[in-house]
């Protein structure tokens, strides 16, 4: 658990209550070590401070919180927070992060900082294109951080078409395609008999293979 408590707001500094050029140097280091971005400048960090301590002069309890966390950051660092190297100003910021303090500084830098468009350059983005007839004129698809897509056309002999050369296939037994083309020709003709077959006339006894009328039973005797 961190030992971190932050100073109190009766701390003499805090009764000053304006920022000092070097309590903005402590916001710009804050700033930097929360989001390191070698490409990007010291612009886009330095005015990200600014906009900060503009926005404290609307809050009094914001401007006592962010000069009551510079004032803390400045003693744990033993006098100077900007005077510390990278992992140490990482550990000591660690120390802060669950303060509102901090989780100001990141909430409102995440939101402002990244509509810089000087971050846009160094980042390489292009910015929004609504404005400008969209995306499809302006590159879309300049994926420049993927590798070219290999693209290969057959030229061998031509394919044969086999669905247009195969033709109607004659169900086999059971409903089984054909395998063989004799088999294939003895379906057809078992399918052409079957279709030339007369049907009988179920009312007509006497047409009805392999029987005879019933023998009077009288005469029999």
């Amino acid at each position: 658990m961190s030992d971190f408590r932050p100073l109190p707001s009766k701390y003499p500094q805090l009764n000053q209550m304006e920022f000092t050029e070097h309590a903005r140097r402590v916001l710009v280091r804050i700033i930097k070590v929360a989001f390191p971005h070698e490409t990007v400048p010291d612009g886009p960090y330095e005015r990200m401070a600014d906009k900060l301590i503009t926005m404290a002069d609307d809050a009094t309890w914001f401007r006592i919180r962010l000069l009551q966390g510079v004032e803390t950051l400045n003693t744990s660092a033993g006098g100077d927070f900007t005077a510390l190297e990278g992992s140490a100003a990482l550990a000591a910021l660690k120390q802060v992060q669950h303060t509102d303090f901090f989780d100001y500084i990141r909430r409102t830098t995440v939101l402002e900082m990244y509509e810089d468009e000087e971050v846009w350059e160094a980042l390489g983005y292009e910015g929004p294109s609504y404005d400008r007839g969209g995306y499809i004129e302006r590159g879309f698809d300049d994926l420049d951080w993927l590798p070219e897509p290999r693209i290969e056309e057959y030229d061998g002999d031509p394919l044969p078409d086999i669905v247009g050369s195969a033709g109607p296939v004659a169900a086999g037994p059971r409903g089984a395609a054909p395998s063989t083309a004799a088999e294939s020709e003895a379906a057809s003709e078992a399918a052409g008999t079957a279709r030339s077959a007369p049907v009988p006339d179920p009312t007509d006894t006497t047409s009805q293979a392999g029987t005879t009328p019933p023998a009077d039973s009288e005469s029999g005797r």
